[in-house]
């Protein structure tokens, strides 16, 4: 029974490993009165015993070769397990696609980030279609266990195919019309963070799922650049790190004060899908996210088609010519400013 080894070392992500795609569900209380729950492989709820008001998610390996946010949550989840961290608030973490942690990497069959927020319905093709669903129904279960009018938040760590101008980066999800935060604003830059996109569509990533659905304040979090287990540079997310405890074992946690001038903030201009087998980029793979081209300069080619930039400094984002043939290959982004959008 793994319960036994969970208890005596914290090493939930061993475990998952063990059990790509199945893990029966168990709990157990800690010393503190902390309550765990192992709802499924992967996927691991605390429940401190004193009287709590938010609830957060912390998932990672949404993509299985994106170690170093694995490997932060590995390290949260071992503290409060073996006593060193003691909660203040509830807490859920999601290993998003052990088999693809496995074989090291992006996803097995599919693209789990592309899965969510109805995109799997109906379909169960393959493991990842079915772990989208599954995911969905751990995080629904858990912010909708307690009581309405709690604060929630999801935030989903990544690690980018190919750098960046910035090494971190976030994702704001879009927020139909509601006012972006600048709180949120201040929480990403205690972690490091102080590049952020804001998304104009809806999207079908596991963040915008929480967003939209629970209207959780959530985002994609992009912490560097993909790297194999070992070869993390862990000094370099201890910001993150801390940040995460401080939410989960604080009543509150206080912020610098707001000052725009410390963020550099991008707007989606446009979505461009591979829609041929012949798709291709003329910029190398060593180009940086947030790399920036002049009004009428090439970006793609798709079949006979080819892109131009529209706008000078248009910049690219998550560039991969590779994707399923419909999908999203590239997003281009200008700069904003804080604006009255922002609260």
């Amino acid at each position: 029974m793994y319960l036994d080894t969970l208890k005596a070392t914290g090493d939930f992500l061993t475990i998952t490993r063990e059990n790509e795609f199945e893990l029966a569900p168990s709990q157990f209380t800690l010393e503190n009165g902390t309550e765990v729950k192992v709802l499924d492989t992967g996927v691991i709820q605390f429940t401190p015993q004193c009287e709590t008001q938010k609830d957060f998610v912390f998932s990672s390996a949404v993509h299985g070769n994106e170690t170093a946010p694995i490997e932060i949550c590995d390290e949260l989840i071992k503290q409060i397990i073996l006593g060193e961290l003691e909660l203040k608030q509830r807490v859920l973490f999601i290993y998003g696609n052990p088999k693809s942690i496995n074989i090291g990497k992006r996803f097995v069959d599919e693209n789990l980030n592309r899965l969510f927020n109805g995109a799997h319905e109906n379909k169960c093709d393959n493991p990842e279609q079915v772990r989208a669903a599954n995911l969905e129904k751990y995080v629904r279960e858990f912010f909708t266990s307690v009581e309405a009018g709690r604060y929630r938040a999801h935030y989903d760590l990544h690690t980018a195919i190919r750098g960046s101008k910035n090494e971190k980066f976030a994702v704001y999800p879009f927020l139909h019309g509601k006012p972006w935060k600048k709180s949120q604003l201040q929480f990403l830059l205690s972690c490091g963070v102080n590049t952020v996109l804001m998304m104009s569509s809806a999207a079908t990533t596991f963040s915008y799922f929480s967003s939209k659905q629970f209207e959780a304040d959530a985002f994609t979090v992009e912490l560097g650049q993909v790297k194999p287990f070992g070869q993390n540079n862990m000094a370099s997310f201890e910001a993150t790190k801390q940040t995460l405890s401080a939410l989960i074992s604080q009543k509150n946690v206080k912020y610098k004060d707001f000052d725009a001038k410390e963020f550099e903030l991008f707007t989606v201009h446009r979505t461009i899908n591979r829609t041929c087998e012949d798709f291709s980029f003329p910029f190398p793979d060593s180009a940086v996210n947030f790399t920036g081209f002049a009004k009428g300069e090439l970006l793609a080619t798709d079949g006979n088609t080819e892109i131009f930039a529209e706008v000078e400094g248009e910049a690219i984002i998550f560039p991969n010519a590779k994707v399923a043939l419909g999908q999203r290959a590239l997003l281009t982004v200008i700069p904003m400013e804080v604006n009255e959008n922002f609260v």
